[in-house]
């Protein structure tokens, strides 16, 4: 009998982490040697893991540094359209392997330390996630960014460098705790400083209108220091960048108060300056309207616009030009610049993209002094430079900025909001005569009680293309919230679905799912994930069906492993893990997810000798910290679990554990091991979703209502392949109108009536039988997402989701249909359509030469 293959051998047989020649291996090793030496020299003789990691760290970062220098001049000389692509999220997980795999580098670095007596895998966990996120929106940013530079595209991310990511979450007793995420402690290799480019952002004083223009004068400076991170693209020598600004206080000091005593206080004020990049706000799909957060948003817009028009007005390689003067060629294709916002709040860049353009253009004091008034030349270059892409339709996450609030803190952008809507009013007056009411729903400042700048209504005004990030969701927002902008301008409406980067979340999360797909197919599906269509030839086909359904299991191994090391919890491998992980959030519905469980229980503990399909339930994700019903929805989730894992009855045939501090790290470990996606929201509320695809593309089959992407993803798989139930939006409208009483679905569902009773009466929490009232009082009296409502139908979809997996042959042929499906979601397919009808761009696969080719 032979050997069984140790973990090292077996990845050395993937073909797509890259070849490990020998002239590779040994220059890798003797890199890696240098750079442990150069670690090492400094303070101490014995090296850590940790020094390993960096070691290899700064080994890869070599391979990338002469392609990032070779990428930019290219730039230079080719002076392309560029792409700005704004947030103030980037979840850009871990780099090393990332980059390893981009740039073909997996396996000789993996032999690599091989040979020099180490293992890759321990030194890859050393890595600190960069969580600057929150969740979809800031992943979706990160995929972005690899389809951009995969795609050719002179593209640069600009966000905030946050000292503290998202919170780590810590379950203590049942209860969510956060702790600071100090992710910068021991440092960030692929990060670089550059003080040369640091830029003053200004804030508070006031206006002075006099008859030359406008300055707004006594104001507070902060600088922003950027600091650089190579983004590769996949195989082609293309590295773009990515800008975060950190928040740095001037150096200058009020002597007087040096004289009174007051040095040590200024020094210490300096604090205040460099809160705005302290700490990444903890909200998702909630709008938090406090000072900090306004000041994040225009620090960051302020601080990238001042480096784009700096960019700008560098005259072209080979140009006579001292420096670019006409901004009205900002937005031209033939010259160079797009910006594109991402969220609703950085409809600031529109304020800001008006002064920096209308007013003085100069790089000694932009954005100071105001000289003239709005001018229509400045508006039309700010719409063609802007565009806007809206991420939910719930009402609390739109932005609302309280006047006063904007009065102090940017007293001349609140005069340009008043100027911009006074001409956007008068062209609605104009284009419908005397109605009064429309005018009001479309003004940008709402007048009601307090009042309120509309981002949102800001964004449309200003942008050239607005889009939502899935059919339904676009629809959506055209036919509601943004009815009268639609009908007024339906040429600046689009529509752009989602995606995710296959490189991330196949090749290098499920490495044997991707050699099995490459065996079959070639590997040019990682840079076309359309081909992926190719696999319906296979569906039939017994050795393939019997491959797909082996990695399966071997990564259900593997992370079995990984939660008896992390959780102390073991599960039966052979049950089928059905995964709900995602922000906690009432839409996303966890709750219909725990009553499943609940009626799941009841119903093994009534028949405990039945066969019953066996299920590991892994729920995760986290909650704000202000979020006190996403908080009491984690408790009862963990209550739930102390109850149904310690019941003798039941055993291992139904497991439910909560995943502790859910991140990109984690996912990549539990989305190749799911066989069941949960994607439940309430019709209508989930823009897009990215985690749908994830599972999808990972050999998970779906559980969902036909929301957000899902609609598309049954589209692309057949509906017939996927767990579909529940409402559609035209049957949540048809509720709402005729209203949702949760106490009918409660009398008539003996079932639900059993789980809530549970739930109230204190069974899953006997020392405090009131501890769950306040969910089961929302459920029964103001669930705005009408749990009950779909309670029935999840119930009888999930008994034909228990009926197929006791059937492996025809469970893993609808897991081919799905992952034949998936290639409509790549973030490839996403980003082409951006650049070619939005941003005025040809994507390329031309491979830029290596550094070390002559060109």
């Amino acid at each position: 009998m032979s050997k069984p293959l140790s973990d090292h051998e077996r990845r050395k047989q993937i073909s797509v982490r890259g070849l490990a020649g020998v002239e590779n291996v040994t220059d890798l090793k003797q890199n890696f040697n240098r750079h442990l030496h150069f670690t090492l020299v400094k303070d101490r003789n014995v090296a850590t893991r940790r020094d390993y990691y960096f070691a290899l760290a700064h080994t890869v970062r070599d391979h990338l540094i002469g392609r990032w220098i070779r990428t930019q001049q290219h730039y230079y000389e080719k002076d392309p359209k560029r792409v700005y692509y704004i947030s103030l999220e980037f979840y850009m997980g871990r780099s090393l392997q990332n980059t390893m795999v981009n740039l073909a580098l997996e396996n000789a670095c993996d032999e690599a330390t091989y040979q020099l007596g180490l293992d890759m895998e321990e030194l890859e966990d050393m890595e600190e996630d960069a969580g600057l996120g929150n969740g979809g929106l800031g992943r979706l940013a990160a995929c972005f960014l690899d389809s951009m530079a995969s795609l050719g595209l002179a593209a640069y991310g600009y966000g905030i460098r946050y000292e503290f990511g998202i919170f780590n979450q810590k379950i203590v007793n049942g209860w969510q705790v956060e702790e600071a995420d100090d992710w910068l402690r021991y440092g960030n290799p692929w990060e670089k400083a550059r003080p040369e480019y640091m830029r003053p952002v200004h804030f508070y004083g006031r206006t002075e209108h006099q008859p030359g223009g406008v300055k707004w004068v006594d104001t507070q400076v902060v600088l922003a220091l950027p600091y650089d991170t190579p983004i590769p693209g996949y195989r082609n020598n293309v590295v773009n960048t990515m800008r975060l600004w950190s928040a740095k206080a001037p150096c200058e000091f009020n002597l007087k108060d040096f004289n009174v005593g007051g040095y040590i206080q200024a020094v210490l004020d300096r604090n205040l300056a460099e809160n705005i990049s302290r700490v990444l706000y903890p909200n998702d799909n909630f709008f938090e309207g406090k000072e900090l957060r306004l000041k994040q948003e225009y620090f960051v817009v302020s601080a990238t616009l001042q480096d784009i028009i700096r960019r700008f007005k560098v005259s072209k390689f080979g140009s006579r030009e001292i420096a670019r003067t006409d901004f009205s060629k900002l937005p031209d294709k033939s010259i160079n610049y797009c910006l594109y916002h991402n969220e609703n709040s950085t409809g600031i860049k529109i304020l800001l993209t008006m002064s920096f353009v209308i007013f003085i253009i100069s790089s000694t004091v932009i954005h100071i002094y105001v000289f003239s008034p709005v001018g229509v030349q400045a508006w039309d270059i700010c719409v063609r430079t802007c565009a806007y892409t809206n991420h939910t339709v719930l009402p609390e996450a739109l932005e609302r900025w309280p006047v006063d609030l904007f009065a102090h803190l940017l007293p001349r952008h609140l005069e340009i909001v008043y100027e911009i809507n006074r001409r956007h009013l008068e062209k609605v007056a104009a284009k419908y005569p005397g109605d009064n009411d429309r005018l009001c729903r479309m003004s940008l400042i709402e007048e009601g009680g307090q009042k309120r700048i509309n981002m949102a209504h800001l964004c449309i005004v200003g942008s050239h293309a607005v889009n939502g990030v899935a059919q339904i969701h676009s629809d959506i927002l055209k036919a509601t919230i943004f009815k009268d902008f639609y009908e007024m301008e339906p040429h600046k409406f689009q529509n752009k679905t989602n995606g995710i980067t296959p490189r991330r979340w196949l090749v290098m999360c499920n490495p044997g799912l991707a050699e099995v797909i490459a065996e079959r197919i070639g590997e040019d599906f990682i840079r076309n994930l359309n081909q992926l269509r190719e696999l319906l030839k296979f569906v039939n086909d017994e050795a393939f069906i019997r491959d797909v359904a082996k990695v399966k299991q071997e990564n259900k191994l593997k992370f079995a492993v990984h939660l008896e090391e992390h959780y102390k919890v073991k599960i039966n491998p052979n049950s089928m893990f059905d995964v709900q992980v995602k922000r906690i959030h009432e839409y996303k519905r966890q709750l219909l997810n725990c009553l499943h469980i609940i009626t799941y229980y009841n119903r093994i503990k009534k028949e405990p000798n039945k066969q019953w399909t066996p299920r590991t339930i892994m729920i995760g994700g986290k909650a704000a910290p202000g979020y006190h019903s996403a908080k009491m929805i984690i408790r009862l989730i963990t209550a739930i679990g102390e109850v149904i894992n310690n019941d003798p009855v039941v055993g291992d045939r139904l497991k439910v554990i909560f995943l502790e501090n859910y991140r990109v790290t984690l996912a990549e470990k539990i989305i190749p091991a799911a066989d069941l996606s949960e994607q439940i929201s309430t019709a209508g509320t989930e823009a897009s979703g990215t985690g749908n695809m994830k599972f999808m593309l990972n050999g998970a089959l779906t559980i969902g209502t036909m929301d957000g992407a899902n609609v598309e993803m049954a589209e692309e798989a057949g509906e017939e392949n996927l767990f579909i139930f529940g409402m559609r939006v035209d049957d949540v409208d048809a509720l709402d109108k005729r209203g949702y009483h949760a106490e009918e679905y409660y009398n008539r569902l003996p079932e639900l009536k059993q789980a809530i009773d549970q739930i109230a009466g204190g069974f899953f929490s006997p020392k405090q039988p009131d501890l769950f009232k306040e969910i089961v009082n929302m459920l029964m009296h103001h669930d705005r997402f009408k749990v009950f409502a779909d309670y029935e139908d999840y119930i009888k979809c999930q008994e034909k989701v228990n009926a197929l997996y006791k059937n492996p042959k025809e469970w893993t042929k609808k897991v081919i249909y799905n992952i034949a499906g998936c290639g409509k979601f790549s973030s490839d397919r996403t980003i082409a359509q951006y650049a070619r009808e939005i941003w005025g761009m040809e994507p390329t696969h031309e491979k830029l030469p290596a550094p070390d080719d002559k060109q």
